[in-house]
């Protein structure tokens, strides 16, 4: 069987966001290559769901580290 890893996954490069349940803790990582591509992803999801925009990911870390909340 193995053991399970223990070193985190490394992050594409592109645009990410949490998508949660209203009022939930946690949620699911959307990734999107391009700005354009995660701006219509946020508009999919804001009637129903709490988005957060994570930011842009280059060398598997984000570059503005700031969290901003969309809710409807």
């Amino acid at each position: 069987m193995g053991r399970p890893a223990t070193k985190p996954k490394k992050l594409k490069d592109g645009y990410y966001i949490e998508i949660r349940n209203k009022g939930a803790k946690s949620g699911i990582k959307l990734y999107s290559s391009t700005e354009d591509q995660m701006n219509r992803t946020i508009k999919t999801y804001e009637r129903s769901k709490e988005v957060v925009i994570l930011g842009e990911s280059k060398n598997g870390k984000f570059i503005n580290s700031e969290e901003f909340h969309v809710v409807d």
